[in-house]
């Protein structure tokens, strides 16, 4: 059993650290380009909402009912609206810059947004990953793989916009490895707590609530930041490019 527990936590890590990688990609480019910019932020809206209607909402009306999974989806995008509206405007300074500041404004407002929005979702998805490598360790690579290809691209999404608002690498890497980081945390508290307790209804409702917090995240940061770099078209190849590669992805789960 401890085998099973060290190997679920092992694969759960290197799923979750992922975003890391994307974070690496996403600085590498010495100045990123709104064009670069605009296809990032739009492909990781498309993985986000593909993945949250097509399995994480559908699988909780599966698991507890049309009505209670779309009660926590729409929980979960409450949630993140009042943490949107909570955010004091003096330090975003939308209201009162403009031009390049209000650019670099938004751009850290959305990476940090979407930073916390991984990490509230890579939490559950840790203990996806976990109990499923539990039950069988093929299972559990299947799923941390697919995880991992749409954390990669959230990765980009979180360094990419830091890095071109603030110039600064260290930072943007640091906040796409923290972002990972909730997915072996949720694995931890899985294997230590949630164990006994974790049934297939409350996953259910936490992930619905998950598909509801990053649809916000994604209409909300994501595709409207796309419009201040004015690169419509190809946020919207973006968005279209990650809903494909997000279903191709689950397609190889099934």
């Amino acid at each position: 059993m401890a085998n099973s527990i060290g190997l679920a936590l092992l694969i759960t890590t290197l799923a979750g650290l992922s975003t890391a990688v994307g974070g690496l990609i996403g600085i590498m480019v010495r100045k990123p380009g709104p064009r670069f910019m605009a296809l990032a932020l739009g492909f990781s809206a498309g993985v986000m909402i593909l993945l949250s209607y097509i399995e994480l909402l559908q699988g909780g009306i599966e698991q507890i009912g049309f009505i209670r999974a779309h009660l926590a989806f729409f929980v979960g995008m409450g949630v993140m609206f009042l943490i949107d509206v909570s955010i004091p405007h003096d330090f975003i300074a939308e209201r009162h810059r403009t031009g390049t500041d209000e650019r670099n404004s938004r751009m850290m407002k959305t990476g940090l947004f979407v930073a916390l929005g991984i990490g509230i979702h890579n939490f559950p998805e840790g203990m996806a990953v976990f109990m499923g490598t539990l039950v069988d360790p093929s299972l559990g690579i299947a799923i941390a793989v697919a995880i991992a290809l749409h954390n990669i691209t959230e990765g980009i999404a979180v360094a990419a916009p830091i890095y071109a608002a603030t110039n600064n690498r260290k930072k943007a890497f640091l906040w796409s490895f923290l972002a990972g980081l909730a997915e072996p945390v949720g694995a931890g508290l899985a294997a230590l707590v949630l164990i006994p307790f974790l049934t297939d209804a409350v996953l259910s409702y936490v992930l619905a609530a998950v598909g509801g917090v990053m649809v916000f995240i994604s209409l909300d940061e994501l595709i409207p930041a796309t419009r201040i770099l004015k690169e419509d078209h190809l946020a919207i190849v973006g968005v279209i490019a990650g809903m494909i590669v997000m279903a191709a992805s689950l397609w190889l789960l099934r």
